[in-house]
């Protein structure tokens, strides 16, 4: 009987708290008690310890246990301290060498006949690991855990602990090429749809497209993620985390392809820009450095429409609890679709409208004004003539618009001033280099539409960036003339 240490660690957003595992076994009556702020997930891993060391071949002791997961004051959660305690308890009854303690970092769920399970954040955990300068000790799930410079030892049951415990090296993970099952050349017609989209992938900038049902926006907005280029090393392993973080396979995030979430619009606050016990992602944080599509997007409840209004703004969702603050990366792009009003036709050439003047206002009103401020194209999708339904498409495919679209983003990397939908401000006016006919449209625009400063800003962004897929140095009247035609809608 004896006692050891086993370090383990707990989820506080996508990072991980380190916790260590203090097992005490000791004379006494029969018991079993884990001490630390542990939740009642927590506190059942007494059953499942007590099973899964019977049903591998080890002895029970049968005499007083008590964990205590320290530091205490940092609320526990979560089933994945299962193995840890195991180990520590073997440890402390002389079943396993105590050197386990000083190289392992374990987490693990075990079930009833020892095997060992996945847990969410296994890749926060493995990162975790090599920043400690340790080896993950964990499910059998090499690929979550085989980055480069990250030591693996995967556990698949129980009862390998008796064989003699090595290291598994993990190499660096080969990175697949992004694939899509959609492509733009599937679509006929709605080029200024398409074109909108294009400018919207090429800087980063946030959509709403505004027509009839069946009218083609879900459709189109289901290829947009197909023209993005695809994620760097460092995009890669970001989105990743928040997806193992989720409980969300992450094999696709680290073979380049970008996140494309569509919540219903039947979905809480918390299930947009996360929350819970305890706290989770939401789709915002799902969608880091993709897209986030809002179908229907004025049926959504009004708070949580606003509540992306943070996450728009700062690439961040800061959720205050209690215990402290949790912060989730959210840097994505906002694609929404609506109707023009209640009953879907106003305007439409197929059917005529039922709603009244200020019904159909009211209707796209519900988004609100400082979210829509936060939307830099507005453009209609339109019913396309069944003549061209029954047409070969002949447009370009996605990837010759991701050739247009990783071409202005590496014009606008050049720069060195940071990504276009970000630009504000003196960076914003060096990037547009506007000559005194471009300054003087800009200014009448400003006043005829009664831009706010946001407005302007986000006007010249968009033109920035059209700039950019015409391969111009300058912003010139022609991409403010077409910036501003994607703003018709900006008072709804």
């Amino acid at each position: 009987m004896g006692q050891c240490t086993v370090g383990t660690g707990t989820l506080v957003g996508v990072e991980v708290v380190p916790v260590d595992a203090e097992v005490d076994v000791g004379a006494g009556l029969p018991t079993f008690a884990i001490v630390g702020l542990p939740d009642l997930a927590v506190q059942e891993a007494r059953e499942r310890v007590r099973s899964a060391l019977r049903a591998a071949g080890f002895d029970v002791p049968n005499s007083r246990v008590v964990v205590n997961l320290a530091p205490g004051p940092v609320r526990k959660h979560g089933t994945g301290f299962d193995l840890a305690i195991a180990v520590g308890v073997l440890i402390a009854t002389g079943q396993l060498p105590r050197a386990i303690t000083d190289t392992c970092l374990v987490i693990g769920e075990l079930s009833l006949d020892g095997s060992v399970r996945p847990v969410p954040g296994l890749l926060a955990y493995a990162l975790a690991a090599r920043d400690a300068g340790m080896v993950l000790m964990g499910p059998a799930d090499p690929d979550s855990g085989r980055l480069a410079g990250l030591e693996y030892l995967p556990i698949a049951h129980l009862s390998q602990l008796r064989s003699r415990l090595e290291r598994a090296v993990g190499s660096s993970r080969r990175h697949g090429s992004a694939e899509h099952s959609v492509d733009f050349s599937e679509v006929s017609g709605h080029e200024q749809a398409k074109r909108a989209l294009l400018i919207a992938a090429a800087g980063g900038h946030n959509a709403l497209m505004v027509g009839p049902p069946g009218s083609g926006k879900t459709m189109l907005a289901r290829r947009l993620p197909s023209v993005l280029p695809p994620l760097n090393d460092r995009e890669r392993l970001e989105t990743a985390l928040v997806h193992s973080v989720g409980g969300i396979e992450e094999s696709e995030a680290l073979a380049g392809v970008r996140p494309f979430r569509a919540p219903h619009h039947s979905a809480s606050i918390a299930g947009l820009v996360g929350g819970g016990a305890p706290p989770r992602p939401g789709e915002a944080s799902l969608a880091h450095n993709g897209v986030l599509f809002l179908d229907e997007m004025p049926e959504f409840g009004p708070a949580a429409l606003q509540a992306l209004r943070q996450p728009l703004e700062d690439g961040k969702v800061t959720l205050v609890r209690a215990e402290g603050r949790i912060r989730f990366p959210s840097r994505f792009a906002l694609v929404g679709a609506a109707n023009p009003c209640a009953c879907g036709y106003r305007g439409d050439s197929a059917r005529a409208c039922t709603c009244t003047p200020g019904v159909a206002a009211r209707y796209l009103a519900r988004i609100g004004g400082p979210l829509m401020d936060r939307i830099d194209l507005v453009f209609d999708v339109s019913r396309i003539d069944p003549s061209l339904l029954l047409k070969a498409s002949s447009g370009p495919t996605s990837a010759e618009l991701s050739a247009a679209v990783i071409g202005a983003r590496e014009r606008a990397d050049a720069r060195g001033l940071g990504p276009t939908s970000l630009l504000r401000g003196v960076s914003l006016l060096m990037a547009c280099h506007l000559d005194s006919l471009a300054t003087t449209q800009l200014e009448a625009a400003a006043r005829i539409k009664h831009l706010s400063g946001r407005g302007v800003t986000r006007l010249l962004r968009v033109s920035r960036t059209v700039a950019d897929l015409d391969g111009e140095e300058r912003v010139c009247t022609e991409h403010i003339a077409e910036a501003l035609g994607f703003r018709s809608k900006e008072d709804c």
